[in-house]
């Protein structure tokens, strides 16, 4: 499906990048973060601007380099997500096209290994990118019986938004990066999580 007219396109994950791949306009692109602006170079993308690492931040960024009179934003999404980006934007006076570009489908249940470990008290700690994939977490760990085993797991954020869906469940701790970043998250592991690779998205 061609993409509408657009003074820029803002990309939200790094799954909207890889789902433009060959077919990115020649436009300014903002993306999220770090790893979102590496797909979208991949992808096609020459002009980018970063923010750091979250929708809000992403708006912030959109309103220094953008001009609401320049004409509408494309925002390339996932079906169901950044519906608050786009209501950030709108209230700043920009028009938003905003353009579903993937599904992404949450998973129905834990796999066995993690439900194991779980009950076994083998995890130590679990790393959340995302209040969406925090909160599918939850629900499925609720399912399986599991929500007291998160007494035995320390719960790595990457911002605070996402430590408060996190409170959810009674977590030994929930801490939070220091910045919006992969890396900043992976400190909290110490030194074994200086080496560890991009998460799916």
């Amino acid at each position: 499906m061609p993409l509408p007219p657009a003074q820029a396109l803002l990309l939200t994950s790094r799954a909207a990048a890889r789902a433009l791949a060959g077919r990115i306009p020649n436009l300014p692109v903002l993306a999220v973060g770090e790893a979102t602006a590496a797909e979208a170079r991949r992808a096609g993308s020459t002009t980018l601007y970063v923010a750091t690492g979250d929708a809000q931040a992403l708006a912030t960024l959109a309103t220094s380099v953008l001009d609401p009179a320049g004409g509408p934003i494309l925002l390339a999404v996932g079906r169901g997500y950044a519906l608050d980006l786009a209501e950030i934007l709108r209230g700043r006076g920009f028009r938003v096209r905003r353009r579903v570009v993937y599904d992404a489908h949450p998973a129905r249940h834990l796999p066995e290994e993690a439900l194991l470990a779980l009950r076994n008290g083998k995890i130590g700690s679990a790393l959340f990118f995302s209040p969406r994939s925090a909160e599918v977490t939850l629900s499925l760990m609720r399912d399986a019986g599991l929500a007291a085993a998160a007494t035995s797991v320390e719960a790595l954020a990457l911002s605070a938004r996402v430590a408060m869906t996190l409170r959810g469940l009674p977590w030994r701790a929930i801490r939070v990066a220091s910045d919006l970043n992969q890396n900043a998250l992976l400190a909290l592991l110490g030194p074994a999580g200086q080496t560890g690779e991009p998460p799916p998205s």
